[in-house]
């Protein structure tokens, strides 16, 4: 049976670092960063542009689903809010997959310096900082598997997950 891992936390958690990981332990598996499906400048948010991007993804991810080259399918996005990810969810062909909607979090001082640790290699603006610590409590109110990454590497975090098996989450 596949497996579809849809990753979500704030900016600066770890997302991205962990799914890229995540593909090399386990087989078959193939990654999809939402942030791809939005790569724009300038980054503009309308209704317009949102609905598309969803519909992008969902595209892609269904592909992934019903290729027969690929068991594991990994997605990782900002995903806030529960509306989110049920939509995207519902556009999805998951009916012989297991679904892992997870909540990768840290407390805010671990987001700190991980941030700060990225504006000063130059792969983060100092303005994330401010739109990703608000966004931190968001995660609390999810229907996802919460998994604190503050003493976790991104292969430990990788890992843990990888060993995730047996039910459905949602």
């Amino acid at each position: 049976m596949k497996r579809l891992f849809l990753i979500g936390g704030t900016m600066g958690v770890g997302k991205t670092a962990t799914s890229q990981e995540l593909k090399k332990i386990l087989s078959h598996a193939v990654f999809l960063d939402g942030d791809w499906c939005w790569d724009a400048d300038p980054f503009i948010v309308t209704e317009e542009i949102k609905a598309m991007v969803q519909e992008n993804i969902a595209y892609l991810l269904n592909n992934f689903l019903h290729c027969s080259a690929y068991e594991n399918i990994i997605f990782c996005w900002v995903m806030h809010q529960q509306a989110i990810l049920d939509t995207l969810l519902a556009s999805l062909d998951t009916h012989e997959c297991e679904v892992f909607p997870i909540s990768l979090i840290c407390s805010a001082e671990t987001l700190t310096q991980r941030i700060q640790g990225d504006v000063a290699a130059g792969r983060r603006t100092p303005d994330v900082l401010e739109r990703a610590l608000p966004r931190l409590s968001l995660y609390d109110e999810l229907h996802t598997i919460k998994v604190a990454t503050d003493r976790l590497t991104p292969l430990e975090t990788a890992k843990y997950l990888a060993e995730l098996r047996g039910k459905q989450y949602f």
